[in-house]
């Protein structure tokens, strides 16, 4: 990220050209959380570690957005354009929900190879750009 870039939330994801979920692992049960959580949802226990996730996976559903979320909690820009949303399943970790850089439904496929990616979601007065992240197609493992 440039020095006018923020994430849209602090410990959600690492920056830079290999971006990374940043995640939690219960040392008592083994369960995987996203977001980062300092308690285990499974076992109650209060021993977590943080652990970065896959930055690849598997499209498990999706659908598309086709309407502008209430506000708050959202506060995107204004002008509202649909997107699609999903599930990917990070291998052996967890499943996933986020936004999609494919806005065609068409173009998607449940099974489809999925990378890690980050993407503007609003700019600030000053011109600040904030980013949030998303998963796009993965060219490379597409046949």
């Amino acid at each position: 990220m440039t020095a006018r870039q923020i994430p849209v939330t602090e410990g959600l994801f690492t920056a830079g050209d290999s971006p990374r979920l940043i995640g939690s692992e219960c040392s008592s049960c083994g369960l995987v959380s996203f977001p980062a959580a300092p308690d285990c949802v499974r076992c109650a226990g209060t021993d977590t570690k943080e652990r970065l996730l896959a930055d690849h996976g598997t499209l498990w559903t999706y659908t598309t957005q086709n309407f502008r979320p209430p506000s708050p909690p959202y506060d995107g820009p204004e002008e509202f354009e649909p997107y699609t949303v999903g599930y990917v399943e990070l291998p052996g970790e967890l499943l996933v929900e986020a936004r999609l850089t494919e806005p065609d439904p068409a173009r998607l496929r449940i099974g489809q190879a999925m990378r890690l990616t980050l993407v503007p979601y609003t700019v600030r007065e000053d011109g600040t750009e904030v980013v949030t992240f998303a998963f796009a197609p993965d060219e490379e493992e597409t046949s």
